[in-house]
């Protein structure tokens, strides 16, 4: 019965048996919302459009291939130990690689890039320095980048603090249920780049995200959100069903289902909170009127926000076996 046990590490991915014995009702939402977005369309690119491949986690690996793209992003965690030699060897590789723009924000393994954390390192590697070459790194700031002989441009801000989750030797951690977050994100950020997911979104069952971050975004709504971190998010039952990214539309309907999502655990719990049920009905009333309105009176998907988990890594298997993501903007 190894199926209903909880998984070793809140980054691992639980069981569906355990999952539902566990969150009944979070499941039944989260499968609610999926079902409406499959029957929801993808929002348009502009024309000409701007292909975006994305990815992140590769923890110093290389053996992947990657999509050819007018921006290449990689949303931390370039290495493990986070030496200068390890970080050098990963902005090599992606300098070598064909895309017009490069982006990249640090993860918590980047430990070289934090002065907090650097001083782990040994001495020798401390005093060490790194050469970004052509990839323009993001650590709380922002970027215009032009595309399309000037007709298309983009405003980008990448930041790569995360709740934290292990030791000092972990790169721009905050105390978890610490705000790092509020009005620190240009209100006209296109596309936003963070290594940690916003809470309740591609981030497990156990919402590993930040609900500081999560306040941000919807408060932005930036029309792409590159993420990773959460590597098992991509992976596990929905993540895999959502193929590592998903629609999300900042209406009530979003504001009921992250209700239900943000309350406590527990089969019976969970199955005798009326207000369960009341914001249950609520995401399947407004899901169908948002199916109603983009499918039948062409409202499309305006305001939208496209959220991808770029994990490469699979789970912690220290293999890149989850693929690149492919957007159009």
């Amino acid at each position: 019965m190894s199926s209903l046990r909880p998984p070793n590490s809140p980054f691992h991915s639980p069981s569906l048996p355990y999952t539902l014995l566990t969150q009944p009702m979070k499941t039944f939402v989260r499968l609610l919302e999926y079902a409406l977005a499959l029957l929801g369309s993808i929002p348009e690119p502009d024309s000409p459009p701007i292909r975006i491949v994305c990815i992140s986690d590769t923890h110093c690996l290389t053996s992947v291939h990657i999509p050819d793209g007018d921006l290449l992003i990689h949303a931390g965690d370039l290495t493990n130990a986070g030496t200068p030699a390890e970080l050098q060897a990963q902005i090599d590789w992606l300098d070598s690689l064909p895309h017009q723009h490069k982006v990249a924000v640090a993860g918590n393994h980047d430990t070289f890039l934090d002065p907090r954390s650097r001083i782990t390192l040994s001495p020798e590697q401390q005093e060490g320095s790194i050469d970004w070459k052509g990839i323009h790194y993001l650590q709380h700031s922002a970027l215009t980048l032009r595309f399309a002989n000037g007709r298309r441009s983009l405003n980008l801000y990448g930041a790569p603090q995360i709740p934290a989750c292990g030791g000092d030797e972990f790169a721009f951690q905050y105390p978890r249920g610490h705000d790092a977050w509020t009005d620190t994100i240009p209100g006209d950020t296109d596309l936003l780049i963070t290594h940690t997911p916003p809470k309740y979104h591609l981030d497990l069952p156990t919402a590993l995200g930040c609900e500081f971050l999560l306040s941000e975004v919807w408060r932005v709504r930036p029309a792409l959100h590159v993420f990773g971190h959460v590597h098992a998010g991509k992976s596990d039952t929905l993540g895999w069903l959502k193929g590592g990214k998903e629609v999300v539309r900042w209406d009530e309907g979003q504001k009921c289902l992250e209700r239900t999502l943000a309350r406590p655990d527990g089969l019976v719990r969970e199955l005798l909170n009326p207000r369960n049920w009341l914001d249950v009905m609520m995401v399947l009333g407004y899901g169908v009127m948002n199916v109603v309105w983009d499918r039948v009176w062409g409202g499309g998907q305006n305001g939208a926000t496209l959220m991808v988990n770029a994990s490469l890594m699979f789970n912690n298997t220290g293999e890149l076996r989850n693929r690149p993501q492919v957007i159009h903007i």
